[in-house]
């Protein structure tokens, strides 16, 4: 074995531009070779499989094309998704995208991740107890109070009275970005001249509990329900299936969040009033922006700051009938030909998108 020794006044910074040259090149290398982690939280929407880890990964293979990305959903369940944020870290993971199913617990993951030098990027929902390192998102409380004013000027448009009744359905109530969603809400609804009947916090923003809770609150409340504020377009399509099924037609305007194809078709034939149009992707590629920050052993930027955490705060638009040829398909969101079929296609053309 042979050794080389560095003499002379020349020798240490020849010693030390090795070195550097060295940790140079093992920084590229894990950088180029990374492991991130894309961990969603359920499967109520659909956005995640279709949308959020499909732009995630398309803009990760940009700025890395040697990284390793994993990708796993918790369908709901937060100590599955404790046991899949675990083993993410054993992998190797460097950095993880969460989407907790429940915010508070995952306050535990983030402290976990970061005394073992993993950063945290916080998705869509944020963590309140524990400030991640990072945190990407439409602005959530700015949602609700889009959606819910929006309907509310449609209400006073259409002539309905001051003092009418509205339902709110929001979301789940261990999503800390539902209550930020629920806030905004609330502000829009409490400085109209309607009055909130019912509210309701949807475990797991499940449809069919929303739906359940609605049929209820029809039964109780019937004609007095002159619009619902729901939180997304799941608990939206819940809300309308219960008021088909109780024969009430029209259905009262409801509102949505996620522009999901299913609302888009029933924004189109006229049982659902609005929802907000914030392509996933958008943010999926944002938060492959940060991560690929953080694996160059950088500091990403922020424009915001929430629960002591850096953040990325995007706006989105509320889409109604009015809108919804020019923000959705002159835009390429959704193409025509996979939202105006069969028993849709009319309203469609109607609406002038072909």
């Amino acid at each position: 074995m042979t050794s080389t020794r560095f003499s002379g006044a020349l020798g240490p910074r020849l010693a030390a531009g090795v070195a550097m040259g060295l940790t140079v090149a093992t920084a590229a290398m894990a950088q180029d070779n990374a492991t991130v982690a894309f961990l969603m939280p359920d499967q109520a929407s659909t956005r995640y499989e279709q949308h959020d880890f499909p732009g995630f990964k398309a803009a990760m293979a940009k700025h890395c094309a040697g990284c390793t990305v994993i990708y796993q959903n918790a369908n709901g369940n937060a100590a599955l998704q404790q046991q899949q944020f675990n083993s993410v870290i054993t992998q190797g993971a460097k950095v993880i995208v969460l989407d907790p199913v429940d915010s508070a617990a995952a306050a535990a993951l983030v402290e976990i991740a970061q005394s073992q030098d993993v950063k945290v990027i916080a998705y869509d929902r944020p963590i309140p107890d524990k400030p991640a390192d990072y945190y990407v998102s439409f602005d959530n409380k700015a949602i609700g109070q889009a959606i819910a004013q929006s309907l509310v000027d449609h209400m006073k448009a259409s002539g309905v009275p001051a003092g009418a009744g509205v339902l709110q359905i929001n979301g789940s109530p261990t999503d800390a970005a539902a209550g930020l969603i629920r806030d905004g809400i609330h502000a829009a609804l409490q400085a109209s001249d309607y009055k909130t009947l019912s509210e309701f916090d949807t475990p797991e923003w499940a449809p069919p509990k929303a739906q359940e809770w609605a049929a209820g609150q029809i039964t109780r409340f019937g004609a007095d329900i002159k619009g619902v504020v729901a939180a997304n377009d799941g608990t939206a399509g819940g809300a309308i299936a219960a008021f088909k099924a109780a024969g009430v037609n029209p259905v009262p305007p409801v509102t949505g969040n996620d522009a999901t194809i299913a609302a888009l078709q029933l924004i189109i034939a006229g049982d659902q009033y609005n929802t907000i149009s914030k392509p996933s992707e958008v943010v999926a590629a944002a938060a492959a922006d940060v991560v690929a920050v953080f694996l160059k052993g950088e500091t990403p930027k922020a424009e915001a700051t929430l629960y002591d955490t850096p953040s990325r705060l995007f706006v989105p638009a509320v889409v109604t009938a009015e809108n919804i040829k020019a923000e959705i398909f002159d835009k390429g969101i959704q193409k025509a030909s996979e939202v105006c079929t069969g028993e849709y296609a009319a309203a469609c053309a109607k609406l002038g998108i072909q």
